[in-house]
């Protein structure tokens, strides 16, 4: 014996395609669990399985719908109830993280709230991947592991080995990852300056620096109307762009998202699995997550360092 508790794994129903990816890659099973639905649309997760003096991991994204995240929220309580000896909480997507702060009067600042309700309910760590801000880890009183998917798009924007590459930040929010990667692609980067009136709405795009005769990679934590991006890679090509692609962590692509990708530009959008295609789309690479974070999983539960395991 060395001491360690007993290690078992989890999965939301909204999350288990990749949830099942990760344990496979840490060479474990999921737990059995399941969710009882009554007629009215509330449900009842439960764990199938004794979980007393166990390291628990629940592994779910809180993407919409918010059952999501309220499912997760109900596995963490249950796990406490059962007397787990620790509980980690996989969010590979964290929902709510654009509510950062009170950009108008009146406001709920729901990053803050859900952190508040995941410590409520027992949750003893985080892991996640590029939080669409770095402070949201301040929220939290408990230890957080903010995983970067840089560690995977830097290798595959290497081998493809573009001449005059530039890495673009999609809003003046961005640059600090576009120099980044900039920094690790030992190249040029410039900067999109948009005009938002409204939420999901662009009125206006412009680029700070020179992209004329370039491969430009726009990177960024999310697309979800893909507007912003879209837009952004018609004027980097109006602009004498020599190509455009994207690399953006989570695919939340609603709306009309996917028909303008296709009617776009863009060469190719590299995104991971921590949320699930809604479609096929053959300008769209995914790029699985699950290496990753069973690799820092494995890490934490060994007590072992894990500032090596990302890129940023």
């Amino acid at each position: 014996m060395d001491g360690k508790p007993p290690l078992k794994f989890f999965s939301g129903r909204a999350t288990r395609y990749l949830a099942e990816k990760i344990v496979k890659r840490f060479g474990n099973e999921l737990g059995q669990s399941s969710v009882m639905e009554f007629s009215d649309g509330e449900f009842q997760p439960s764990f199938e399985e004794s979980v007393r003096g166990c390291k628990v991991f629940i592994i779910q994204s809180t993407f919409p719908p918010v059952d999501n995240l309220f499912e997760l929220l109900m596995m963490i309580d249950a796990a406490k109830r059962a007397s787990a000896y620790n509980i980690v909480a996989v969010l590979p997507y964290f929902g709510f993280a654009r509510q950062d702060r009170k950009d108008k009067p009146r406001v709920s600042i729901g990053a803050k709230l859900v952190t508040d309700l995941l410590t409520t309910a027992g949750v003893d760590r985080v892991m996640t991947m590029d939080l669409h801000a770095d402070q949201i880890q301040g929220f939290f009183n408990i230890p957080v592991d903010h995983i970067f998917a840089s560690s995977l798009f830097v290798p595959y924007i290497k081998n493809l080995n573009l001449d005059n590459l530039v890495i673009a930040a999609p809003d003046m929010g961005g640059t600090k990852r576009a120099n980044a990667y900039s920094r690790f692609l030992k190249c040029e980067m410039v900067i999109c300056y948009k005009l938002r009136k409204k939420a999901n709405y662009v009125d206006e795009i412009q680029v700070i620096g020179d992209v004329k005769d370039r491969n430009i990679v726009i990177v960024d934590d999310m697309v979800d109307t893909a507007g912003t991006l879209t837009l952004a890679a018609q004027m980097m090509v109006d602009k004498g762009a020599k190509s455009v692609r994207a690399a953006t962590t989570h695919p939340v692509l609603s709306g009309d998202a996917y028909e303008r990708i296709e009617n776009s530009p863009i060469k190719e959008l590299l995104v991971t699995d921590s949320i699930p295609l809604k479609q096929e789309s053959k300008k769209i690479k995914v790029i699985s997550i699950a290496d990753v974070f069973a690799d820092v999983i494995n890490k934490v539960y060994n007590y072992q360092s894990i500032s090596n395991s990302f890129i940023q």
